[in-house]
């Protein structure tokens, strides 16, 4: 992908953006929708930046399995966790239950 890294973070938290409260997606599916099949670390590293910018809610992004991969790069160990929880998505041991009913997948967007 042509570009800075500020447009393509930029691109990145506009699809977090979009992500339904008491949802999650994954890494590579953001990656994916942006044209960038083997993008996830590059969507890894916007992620670990965007506690600069408050409106991107972060913590609806986990691992392609549902494993809160991001925890360390907020404020507290427990916080992403904590957010999620408050949306209605369960999570033990670091991980989403119930994964793949609470996966919204960015592919999936129709332009109205």
């Amino acid at each position: 992908m042509a570009g800075t890294k500020e447009n393509y973070f930029d691109l990145v938290y506009q699809v977090v953006r979009l992500i339904p409260r008491g949802r999650v997606t994954s890494y590579g599916a953001i990656a994916n929708y942006l044209g960038i099949k083997s993008g996830a670390r590059m969507v890894g590293y916007a992620m670990n930046a965007a506690h600069a910018h408050l409106d991107v809610p972060a913590h609806r992004v986990v691992n392609r399995v549902g494993v809160l991969t991001g925890k360390h790069h907020f404020a507290t160990p427990t916080q992403m966790q904590e957010s999620l929880e408050a949306e209605g998505v369960k999570v033990e041991n670091d991980r989403i239950l119930d994964f793949e009913k609470v996966f919204w997948d960015p592919n999936t967007l129709t332009l109205d």
